[in-house]
């Protein structure tokens, strides 16, 4: 595999990429359920279950909407409907003052600390406490003045992209490259919550890189681990994953999102699945060199006396593999037999006149 494209997170040892481990991201979101301490313990919860990195959102109701109730900003939504798009934002949004502290508490367990921007006094905050890179969430994909903003800090932008047709996200990297953006990464997302798997189309992952020259992940809304663990086994190189700690502790993004447990067996997977996919080989591995005299090879299935000719009834293939190889056989077949050969005797060259 090549590895031309990773990214190095700055003030760590991270990189996002290829030839990198997968870059796991537990997305707090709403989860925090406007308690800092929640939002702490999600953060030792997202480390001890091994996650690289946690994510929140900096917004408020007022960077996202105004507070107007009729029909265009009302919800239609099974699990989010009942309310104006401000009311759900004004009881989700974490509170701005809590960014530096939690991201103390991030960088003293050694787990990445970043967050989504909504807006530019957004991008001032999360640059005063020096955050290692920017999250455009994909609702935000088309606001281009706010991607301009962002990759004007020179940092890595991780964009998402559900919703956005091809020419939107080509349209979005352009305008992040020549702000000065050299380092971004395009998250493959669909935009429901939660996402049904047969939406998902992992396998416009790869057609992602090949097209955007950039590492490609995913953000993955679907219920379980499967999704995303299909989608390192398809080339994604970071899964970003909401997370809670109970589903019992009902926010805005609870029912879509994995508990404490469920990230730790997400990460196992994950990690096996990253070493699974290895590297190109044909060869035998070293478990398998140890395997192969159980292989079939040609053995004597009769008692064989001197001169007596080789046929199928008093040869075979068969377990184990000390013998010719089964290939041999019709080279054998009508030779006459060199010596005496007693039953359950591997076939040799030397055994044959």
């Amino acid at each position: 595999m090549a590895c031309k494209n990773s990214i190095k997170l700055k003030s760590s040892n991270i990189a996002i990429g290829d030839c990198n481990p997968v870059f796991v991201i537990a997305e707090i979101s709403a989860n925090h359920g406007r308690s800092f301490n929640r939002a702490v313990n999600l953060i030792k919860k997202a480390k001890k279950a091994g996650a690289d990195a946690v994510k929140f959102q900096t917004y408020t109701a007022d960077t996202h909407t105004i507070n107007v109730d009729n029909r265009y900003f009302r919800i239609k939504h099974p699990k989010w409907g009942g309310q104006t798009l401000y009311q759900l934002y004004d009881k989700s949004y974490a509170p701005w003052n809590w960014f530096k502290k939690l991201k103390k508490v991030a960088d003293d367990l050694g787990i990445i600390f970043f967050s989504a921007a909504t807006d530019k006094t957004s991008v001032d905050l999360l640059e005063s406490i020096n955050v290692p890179m920017h999250k455009l969430a994909s609702f935000e994909l088309v606001d281009l003045a706010l991607i301009e903003y962002m990759a004007k800090t020179k940092k890595p932008l991780m964009l998402s992209t559900g919703m956005a047709s091809f020419s939107e996200i080509k349209e979005a990297v352009a305008v992040a490259r020549k702000a000065g953006a050299k380092d971004i990464i395009l998250l493959k997302c669909v935009s429901s919550y939660p996402a049904n798997p047969k939406n998902m189309n992992l396998n416009t992952i790869n057609d992602m890189k090949k097209k955007f020259n950039c590492p490609i992940g995913l953000s993955d809304h679907t219920m379980g681990a499967a999704v995303s663990v299909a989608g390192v086994a398809v080339g994604a190189v970071a899964i970003e994953k909401h997370f809670t700690l109970s589903r019992k502790m009902k926010t805005s993004d609870s029912f879509f999102s994995i508990e404490p447990e469920e990230l730790k067996t997400l990460v196992r997977d994950v990690r096996t699945v990253e070493v699974a996919l290895g590297k190109i080989s044909y060869g035998l591995t070293d478990e398998e060199k140890n395997n192969r005299v159980f292989r079939r090879s040609l053995f004597a299935v009769e008692d064989i006396t001197k001169g007596q000719l080789f046929t199928k009834e008093n040869i075979r293939s068969i377990r184990p593999g000390m013998g010719l190889a089964p290939s041999n056989l019709k080279k054998v077949l009508g030779k006459a037999a060199k010596r005496g050969i007693k039953k359950g005797t591997p076939l040799n060259w030397g055994s044959i006149a």
